[in-house]
């Protein structure tokens, strides 16, 4: 049943724009949390709201100060125990996108993390699109490219005609005009952002993790105790 999911999961994928890349995302990389919140902070929570976390949440779980949070992560003007939202109004943003950017909360539970992270690398300049931007992975998507300053500029390369539409797949992205970071540069802070919203979508899987490997240990010796114990009450039985 899970090899079955998991081909369906990707003719879904392949499907939707192409196969997705591996994240590689570790959410015990604290380094790279604090990284991603900084990033998303920067580049999304300006559109997208995560409605769900608060920033003391947020500052407890990263190892941040209040006033960390508050000086460098804060942009709405919230207090510490605020959840996190953005400034824009839903009427404005509906004019703009067609339709409110969504919360982002789940955003990771809902797509993955191998998703989210081959999706904020396969924007590329459309001019026949609504906003100037597709994405090959989100064919349409009505959303612009909020990390071009960091990646560039890129474009697409097309395939041979479909026979059936006439219509040409984009085979390939190609960065144009470079970003202000190199090409490795840009994978590890998109890491960090899908890390970021993985652990977004999910704070109690940070205690969760520490917390198994007690659970673990304390499973083996608790049988290996049982185990003594079983042999001593069998021990002058023939």
């Amino acid at each position: 049943m899970a090899a079955a999911g998991l081909l369906l999961s990707a003719s879904a994928l392949a499907a939707a724009g192409g196969e997705v890349q591996q994240a590689g995302t570790d959410l015990g990389d604290r380094g790279s949390l604090q990284r991603g919140a900084k990033l998303y902070m920067n580049y999304c929570a300006g559109c997208h709201s995560l409605e769900h976390l608060r920033y003391s949440r947020m500052a407890e779980d990263l190892g941040l100060t209040e006033e960390q949070v508050m000086e460098n992560l804060n942009f709405t003007g919230g207090q510490i125990g605020d959840h996190i939202v953005n400034s824009m109004p839903a009427d404005a943003a509906a004019d703009w996108f067609g339709k409110p950017p969504p919360d982002l909360t789940l955003i990771s539970r809902v797509r993955g993390p191998d998703w989210l992270y081959t999706y904020l690398k396969s924007f590329y300049l459309d001019e026949s699109a609504v906003l100037g931007w597709n994405n090959k992975l989100f064919p349409n998507v009505s959303m612009p490219n909020p990390l071009w300053p960091l990646q560039g500029i890129q474009h697409a390369e097309y395939g041979a005609p479909d026979p059936s539409t006439g219509e040409r797949p984009v085979v390939g992205l190609t960065v144009a005009t470079p970003g202000s970071v190199s090409p490795e540069e840009f994978d590890q802070a998109v890491r960090d952002i899908t890390a970021f919203l993985e652990y977004a979508g999910e704070p109690a899987a940070l205690k969760r993790e520490r917390v198994g490997v007690w659970v673990i240990f304390f499973l083996a010796v608790f049988t290996f105790l049982a185990w003594l114990l079983n042999r001593e009450y069998w021990r002058d039985v023939k």
